[in-house]
């Protein structure tokens, strides 16, 4: 475990975490969610299900409108190869408990893939790891049981001390944090078939990408986000190519 991430000292660092938490919190609040539809179908070829779930990056925040976020980047890399009947459930701020809840109010429609982005926002809020794992069983059985998803791609905690926006002490407390909760979610995901457990990119997180607050993903990050995940997902649904003698003359 990380020296930072060690609870007793984030306990005797608890005062100077929490007066810089709370201001990071008021400062990272100040953009918006990105603009523009939450749902649509795209594209040509096998039908493709998606249902894209998470916190403020999921729901686009540091980019004007959905286009340009996650949810449409991915749906539009995947348009060449399906028909993307896509839905977006995000909010920032949300933790893994709160997605549980938006997920159990839905209607049980059918989808073939999820993509989760979680995991900022509960280690922002010291959530105990076991805790949180056990949650995000949760969500993986409810996805499974309630809306038939084949497979879910459970998006890496970011490399939240390379965030600008963090100050020190805390941006290397968060740091060494987000990278447990990580390496717990990938050993979580590796024993489950149905999931898929996709690191962030560190190499990608250049500070000068990343939306004005210095806290959420730029254009660019997304952009490297959605085809990162898109080229799991065609690997998972590509229809397999003909055999040879399969097509007439």
């Amino acid at each position: 475990m990380p020296l930072l991430a060690h609870p007793l000292l984030r306990l005797a660092l608890s005062p100077v975490y929490l007066a810089q938490g709370l201001s990071v919190r008021h400062r990272a609040a100040r953009l918006p969610e990105a603009a523009g539809p939450r749902a649509g179908s795209t594209g040509s070829g096998p039908l493709l299900r998606l249902l894209v779930l998470g916190d403020s990056s999921a729901a686009g925040v540091g980019v004007a409108q959905q286009d340009a976020a996650l949810a449409g980047r991915l749906s539009a890399t995947l348009a060449a190869g399906f028909t993307v009947q896509w839905r977006l459930h995000a909010r920032t701020g949300a933790t893994t408990v709160d997605t549980l809840e938006t997920l159990r109010r839905l209607d049980a429609v059918p989808f073939d893939a999820a993509v989760v982005a979680l995991g900022v926002n509960d280690v922002a809020r010291q959530v105990p790891l076991r805790r949180w794992l056990a949650r995000q069983q949760e969500l993986a059985e409810l996805l499974q049981a309630r809306f038939g998803v084949r497979r879910a791609y459970l998006s890496g905690v970011p490399p939240m001390g390379r965030f600008p926006l963090l100050p020190q002490p805390l941006r290397v407390m968060l740091g060494a944090r987000a990278e447990v909760f990580d390496a717990a979610l990938a050993g979580f995901a590796a024993g489950q078939p149905r999931l898929r457990h996709l690191p962030f990119d560190a190499a990608a997180l250049d500070p000068a990408l990343m939306a004005e607050d210095g806290f959420h993903p730029g254009p660019e990050i997304y952009r490297l986000w959605a085809e990162h995940l898109a080229a799991a997902i065609r690997a998972d649904f590509a229809p397999p190519p003909p055999r040879e003698g399969d097509a007439g003359p």
